[in-house]
């Protein structure tokens, strides 16, 4: 072990930053909910997704530090962490996500992106759920040689994520998409749900369509044995 190792170790690198993990119940569901829809993205894939955890970005200085809202890390192992080192990992996050609320908005624009920019991370994104403290509330922001440069809406007046091929937009509130299909990004609870209801309609629709079947076999079974009797009366009368 070098020495460099052996001081590093000696050194405290703090769990926890002090602070609350949202303002409101409000900014911590969207934490959250962030969180969730991108590790179940990911769930097969070698990416690291991570929400309200101090990123440590020079080694032996634990005042070098930064706490993104959400953050993503490209072929990075998805391990559990208690904090991101980034000398460890050998990497830095790819995409930071901020949801900001009225204590956080100077630190979202100015002190938070000059970290980013520094640390080399492609793309971060504003958002606030409430629409009071940015305008407009959604925000994209990609890393250019001179510094961050606004992301604008394509033609669908969506935000891309070029670095994890999805899009943002909002429909009331904030919507991930896939960037190639369209496809509404969801939390793993709300694909299953999706998914039971899908299979119980389609159960359903099987059950209607049996039914219906059934119903028109008894239909005609009656016509023939109407045309039976009918018959069967013609030839007792002639």
């Amino acid at each position: 072990m070098s020495l460099v190792q052996t001081v590093d170790r000696l050194i405290e690198y703090p769990e926890s930053d002090g602070k609350p993990m949202g303002e409101t119940d409000l900014h911590r569901d969207w934490m959250v909910r962030i969180l969730e829809i991108l590790r179940y993205r990911y769930r097969a894939e070698r990416v690291y997704v991570a929400s309200d955890l101090i990123v440590y970005y020079e080694e032996g200085d634990p005042t070098r530090s930064v706490v993104p809202d959400d953050f993503v890390v490209k072929d990075c192992d998805p391990g559990r962490r208690r904090t991101f080192k980034t000398w460890e990992e050998g990497k830095v996050p790819d995409v930071v996500f901020e949801v900001t609320s009225r204590g956080s908005r100077r630190e979202d624009q100015i002190w938070k992106p000059q970290i980013y920019a520094q640390l080399g991370i492609d793309e971060y994104f504003l958002y606030d759920p409430t629409s009071e403290y940015l305008d407009p509330p959604l925000q994209g922001f990609r890393l250019a040689k001179s510094g961050y440069r606004r992301i604008k809406p394509n033609k669908e007046d969506l935000l891309e994520c070029r670095a994890l091929g999805i899009t943002l937009g909002l429909a009331g509130e904030l919507v991930f998409r896939d960037l190639l299909t369209g496809a509404v990004l969801v939390p793993q609870a709300e694909a299953e749900r999706a998914a039971r209801e899908q299979a119980e309609a389609a159960r359903e629709r099987a059950e209607a369509r049996s039914a219906a079947a059934e119903a028109r076999v008894a239909e005609l079974e009656a016509e023939i044995k109407r045309l039976r009797r009918q018959l069967k009366g013609q030839r007792g009368g002639a």
